[in-house]
């Protein structure tokens, strides 16, 4: 057996696929977190910051939350290896060998990397969480100064963004692609479908909305204008709607992170698993 069949079987074995499940079921509780700081800040009672940071410092607040941490740590490196897995081999699902999904994977597997790295040296203690505010703001400056016509590309990426967040809201409303990987039957189908495009279009919601934030910093040359989850959550209290319209977006996040749950028991996690 070469060394490519021996990856391809680890990648495949029940390991692998658990630590997927595990790494989605880690995503959910972080969402529901954020959406019930993003709740607490809307009635003004929220200190953290509604984002990732502000839901890890909540977990190492509460008895036994050094338990769930190390379980998000975990869950964490298995979603950044499941995606460079199906980088590697074909996404789960239908048409995951498509190179298009295949780089999508592999962009999501980087970007894990780094959540589970700055999530593990916070939790034994080598360095604190950076919020998703300070990081935006911290990465567009630096754009912008630092590489030639980056005020340029950070407006691009604010529109990247901005599709991004249309495109996910029309897959989860009009398309329901999301359905396709899941094995979940009866009537249980119809819950899981609904709670899958009211959670999604709220996270596309914060998505595009972020995105707006960063284009408008690249037209102003102020990295400050830029704002990440955090920020993009707080922006939704000042609008005419209130804070109604933050506790709508709230309750949608913590709706995702439910169904982030169901995705962890019925979701195709089997990279190399696709059909058509």
């Amino acid at each position: 057996m070469d060394a490519q069949q021996e990856t391809r079987e680890a990648a495949q074995s029940r390991w692998m696929t658990g630590l997927a499940r595990t790494g989605l079921a880690a995503r959910g509780l972080l969402y529901v977190l954020v959406g019930i700081i993003a709740l607490q800040i809307a009635f003004g009672s929220g200190e953290k910051e509604a984002d990732s940071s502000g839901a890890v410092q909540t977990l190492a607040e509460k008895p036994g939350g050094i338990v769930l941490l190390w379980l998000i740590v975990v869950g964490l490196a298995g979603l950044a290896l499941w995606r460079l897995a199906e980088a590697a081999f074909g996404a789960a699902g239908p048409g995951g060998h498509k190179p298009s999904k295949r780089l999508l994977s592999l962009g999501r597997g980087v970007f894990y990397i780094g959540f589970f790295v700055t999530t593990l040296l916070f939790t034994i203690g080598a360095r604190e969480k950076e919020s998703s505010d300070e990081k935006s703001k911290d990465l567009t400056g630096r754009a912008m100064h630092d590489v030639p016509g980056g005020r340029w590309l950070v407006l691009l990426a604010g529109l990247v963004l901005v599709g991004v967040g249309i495109g996910m809201a029309w897959r989860a409303l009009a398309k329901k692609k999301f359905m396709e990987k899941l094995t979940v039957t009866g009537h249980a189908r119809e819950v899981v479908e609904k709670l899958g495009m009211t959670g999604r279009t709220a996270r596309a919601l914060v998505y595009g909305t972020a995105g707006v934030f960063l284009a408008y910093a690249g037209i102003s040359f102020d990295p400050d204008k830029a704002e990440g989850v955090d920020g993009t959550l707080r922006e939704f209290a000042t609008t005419p709607a209130g804070p109604w319209l933050l506790v709508a977006v709230a309750l949608g996040l913590v709706t995702f992170g439910v169904y982030s749950a169901c995705e962890a028991k019925w979701r195709q996690v089997t990279p190399g698993n696709n059909p058509g």
